[in-house]
């Protein structure tokens, strides 16, 4: 495991390298998850890219720190890592809130960013009354009587009747996240919207949507991607939010296809 304090925060994070010559491709999790939903992804990829996964503050095993949270504190959190780790020019593939992340730390430290891959995520996601709901319940009672609802919106029907272990996994994750970094992320995601500043994007990206996701539905994934100049857009069938677990092959395939369209590396 490797560990590296910043911004007073210590964060969980991996590096797999490859040689020199091979671009950088720099993973951000989704609420209430850690890096480890990437797995099935970065397997396909090792040798071809050198990778960085990290768990945000509040996720997997790194510190909560100081709550709440702006989306700004977990942008200046990867911005650190990454000139920890001396890595710039990266391809930065953000899922739900880590996608969020991604746009900001191309406003934020544009020398980081070469390419965006927006998974399941948006400019501007939920609205306060939705997610201040969100956080009531979850300060009353916990996270455990929501599980079964964030399933429903993170996985497919067919994930549920025929994936059943890996089901109870994923339920078993989130269940086990801090829940005040849960909770922060949440108030973060309710405050951020970067529709503005996704119009002025110049670098290549490319959006992709879960068919059946519930959580950040095609359409909404589709009207960032339309906000974007000369953005890419692709949907994966069979998926809901969280592709990297249902789809990897599919999602991987979509990586490379953008990496080699955009001439990157």
């Amino acid at each position: 495991m490797q560990f590296a304090t910043v911004n007073g925060v210590t964060l969980h994070y991996q590096v797999i390298s490859a040689a020199d010559d091979k671009p950088t491709l720099v993973f951000a999790n989704s609420l209430g998850t850690d890096f480890r939903i990437w797995r099935d992804v970065i397997v396909r990829l090792v040798g071809d890219f050198s990778i960085v996964l990290y768990d945000k503050r509040g996720h997997g095993l790194s510190e909560t720190g100081e709550t709440p949270y702006k989306i700004d504190d977990h942008v200046n959190d990867l911005a650190g890592l990454l000139d920890h780790l001396g890595v710039s020019q990266a391809i930065v593939c953000g899922l739900s809130v880590g996608g969020l992340i991604a746009q900001g730390l191309l406003y934020l430290r544009p020398d980081l960013v070469r390419a965006m891959v927006l998974c399941c995520t948006a400019a501007k996601i939920g609205d306060a009354d939705s997610w201040n709901t969100r956080i009531k319940a979850v300060e009353d009672n916990g996270i455990e009587p929501m599980l079964d609802t964030i399933m429903s919106l993170w996985f497919t029907p067919d994930f549920h009747s025929q994936r059943a272990n890996d089901l109870r996994g994923y339920r078993t994750m989130v269940q086990r996240q801090p829940m005040a970094g849960y909770l922060a992320t949440c108030a973060a995601l309710r405050d951020a919207d970067l529709r503005p500043a996704a119009t002025v994007i110049k670098i290549p990206t490319i959006c992709i949507s879960g068919d059946q996701d519930g959580s950040t539905p095609p359409d909404l994934v589709l009207e960032t991607a339309r906000m974007i100049p000369d953005c890419r857009y692709e949907m994966i069938k069979g998926a809901a939010h969280i592709p990297c677990v249902e789809q990897p092959e599919i999602l991987v395939e979509i990586i490379r296809a953008f990496v080699k369209d955009a001439a990157i590396g």
